[in-house]
């Protein structure tokens, strides 16, 4: 299979993320190597010099980032798949964005929580604190969530000049993502076309002649904050099987270590976690394609809750792992320790909750309307 990151960027990722995990940033190398292959613009349009990318190429890619390391892909992943989600805006949006640079990087946080919002003539007045803001350092714009009264919730799109960047990122898995506050202090003009309607976003309104743009641009986003834990868990794995000397409390003899039945079966147990998700994931959007891009509501909900499962079963795999990887891994720095970590904090991201999720599966496959307009 032919892939679009290089081996050699493959490599870079992996030899930069202590140092990156040390600065709680992404690397400034990576980076400029992960533009200069074309991965952030993989879901952006033609027209604006993208890829227009199948989903299942993407998150191929996303993947074997997390394997180098799961911060440089939760991070990457977020700001490639805004491409997508400003394609099917105004396309007066899309210019200010793309027009003069199609690797123009955009962060975003989408909690409205902090959010103050007055809707004024031609636009709304916008200001407040959004947290989680993963990759925002490298980023000239970003999408912020908020709630209009009278009318509901919009993403805005907002140029770095306007809002600032506080560094609040100190946590103890994915510190590479530096996911810090963007704060607007005083309150700010955004016109109308530079925002976006979360029911445009749900009933996929947007005027790109690709079918690809059809799909809710929620089915991608909801996957590049679980995708990552996949390609961590993979590495967590070989890692748990390569290592002969320190990394285990019985015995530095692999064939002997083979010979544990114990072993054998948490190995054997992760091993189909990895390949169900996988193959959840791929299905999915084979699924999708197949229908040209225009799921039904009431596939959109089952994928939705699907996606909400990866991150527990992948914390179920790293569990069984880390329990018999040995005193050595319990050490801050540890390989495994870090890869624990990550994949246990990516569960703190709202869309990584299953409860909502099965919630609304199983309430309207008994009869009652949906209640998810993200899907």
């Amino acid at each position: 299979m032919t892939y679009l990151v290089p081996n050699e960027t493959i490599a870079l990722i992996e030899a930069k993320a202590p140092q990156a995990r040390k600065d709680r940033k992404l690397s400034v190398e990576v980076v400029d190597a992960l533009k200069a292959c074309g991965f952030f613009k993989m879901f952006l349009p033609k027209r604006w010099g993208g890829l227009e990318a199948r989903p299942q190429e993407f998150f191929r890619e996303q993947i074997r980032i997390a394997e180098a390391d799961m911060s440089h892909a939760w991070a990457g992943g977020i700001i490639a798949i805004h491409a997508f989600q400003i394609a099917i805006m105004d396309e007066r949006a899309q210019a200010a964005v793309y027009q003069d640079d199609p690797n123009t990087l955009v962060s975003s946080s989408y909690n409205p929580v902090g959010a103050k919002v007055e809707q004024v003539e031609g636009g709304c007045m916008v200001s407040g604190r959004w947290g989680w803001s993963s990759g925002s350092e490298h980023c000239t714009w970003a999408l912020l969530g908020g709630i209009v009264p009278g009318e509901g919730y919009r993403t805005f799109l907002i140029p770095r000049t306007q809002y600032v960047i506080e560094d609040t990122w100190d946590v103890m898995g994915l510190q590479a993502t530096g996911s810090h506050d963007v704060v607007i202090e005083a309150p700010i003009f955004v016109p109308d076309h530079m925002s976006h309607k979360r029911d445009d976003g749900f009933h996929c309104r947007h005027e790109q002649s690709n079918p690809l743009y059809d799909l809710s641009w929620a089915q991608g986003f909801v996957r590049v904050v679980n995708t990552p834990a996949i390609g961590a868990l993979r590495k967590a794995l070989k890692l748990f099987i390569e290592s002969r000397s320190g990394g285990f409390s019985t015995t530095t003899d692999m064939t002997k270590f083979a010979a544990d039945v114990e072993i054998q079966e948490r190995v054997a147990k992760v091993k189909n976690i990895i390949s169900e998700i996988e193959s959840v994931l791929f299905g999915n959007f084979d699924k999708m394609e197949a229908a040209n891009w225009k799921p039904s509501v009431d596939d959109r909900i089952f994928y939705r809750y699907q996606a909400s499962l990866v991150i527990p079963k992948c914390i179920e795999g790293i569990d069984l792992l880390f329990d018999s990887a040995g005193g050595r891994s319990v050490f801050n720095g540890s390989a495994m320790m870090n890869l624990w970590h990550d994949i246990h904090i990516a569960r703190c991201h709202v869309a990584n909750n299953p409860t909502p999720f099965a919630r609304n599966l199983g309430s309207t496959q008994l009869g009652t309307e949906n209640t998810d307009v993200f899907i």
